[in-house]
């Protein structure tokens, strides 16, 4: 055995070994791809399609002082069509002479159509009265848009007005943390624990960030739109709260949803 060369021994040893043995072992998966796996299995079954639902019913239902549906409301694609609004919002409408998101324009809506008080749903806090409503009904109209490419107008003078507006404030650092939307949000590979951080500075590819929203949220099994996503984002940089549908929170709709452009619509998505 002294005179067998150890090479011709540890060759004759590998020949041996079983094939189990031999086989490369499978790299474990990333915890974005974890979380990516867990999204998928659940995605057959995401709650938001029973606010959709109920969106769709609230729409054609007649509510309010006037005893009226929303089936005239105009989203931007002319009075009553839902079907592709989405993805063309927040966009400048002329009867209020303002860019408008999908909230506020549902609120316009309701008030003129229904005769609601716009003002008292803005000031009602999230997942309370018609702000419940409000989530069945961004649910409804953006799963009317579900596949189609983020398109949002830049024609008109307010509509580059808001984008620029949108772009400071997304920069603009304050707060106790000195902290802004981009500190987490403007340059790849970022993520906070296990939850990627998409670029929204840029297209971040299809059914990523802008594209996402409104989305279902496992970890407090409530739909949250645009607004409500603000909203916490501002919380979590330590600023005070925006007001609902505000100019800046448009504004900030406006930027992200024309730094999108061309990706796929996944709303409303599932989130964690």
């Amino acid at each position: 055995m002294n005179n067998i060369p150890v090479l011709a021994v540890a060759l004759a040893l590998t020949a041996a070994a079983p094939a189990w043995a031999q086989a490369p072992t499978t790299p474990a998966p990333s915890a974005a791809e974890g979380i990516a796996e867990y999204r998928a299995m659940l995605a057959d079954g995401n709650p938001a399609e029973l606010y959709e639902a109920k969106g769709e019913a609230l729409w054609k239902t007649a509510r309010g002082p006037k005893h009226a549906s929303l089936e005239r409301c105009d989203l931007g694609l002319g009075p009553g069509v839902v079907k592709g609004a989405f993805v063309h919002l927040p966009r400048y409408f002329a009867d209020t002479g303002r860019v408008q998101d999908m909230e506020s324009r549902l609120l316009t809506c309701m008030q003129t159509l229904q005769g609601f008080d716009a003002a008292a749903i803005a000031k009602t806090p999230f997942g309370q009265g018609e702000q419940k409503t409000m989530e069945s009904l961004v649910a409804y109209v953006a799963s009317e848009s579900a596949g189609q490419r983020i398109d949002v107008p830049q024609g008109q003078a307010q509509e580059r007005l808001m984008y620029e507006l949108g772009r400071r404030a997304f920069f603009f650092r304050g707060g106790p943390m000195d902290f802004s939307c981009a500190s987490c949000h403007a340059s790849d590979g970022k993520r906070v624990r296990l939850q990627d951080l998409p670029n929204l500075t840029k297209n971040p590819g299809d059914g990523v960030g802008f594209a996402a929203w409104p989305a279902y949220r496992v970890s407090n099994g409530e739909l949250w739109g645009m607004q409500r996503r603000l909203n916490d984002c501002f919380r979590q940089q330590r600023m005070p709260y925006p007001g609902y549908a505000s100019e800046v929170t448009i504004a900030l709709g406006v930027y992200m949803g024309v730094n999108a452009q061309g990706a796929k619509s996944i709303a409303p998505a599932l989130k964690r």
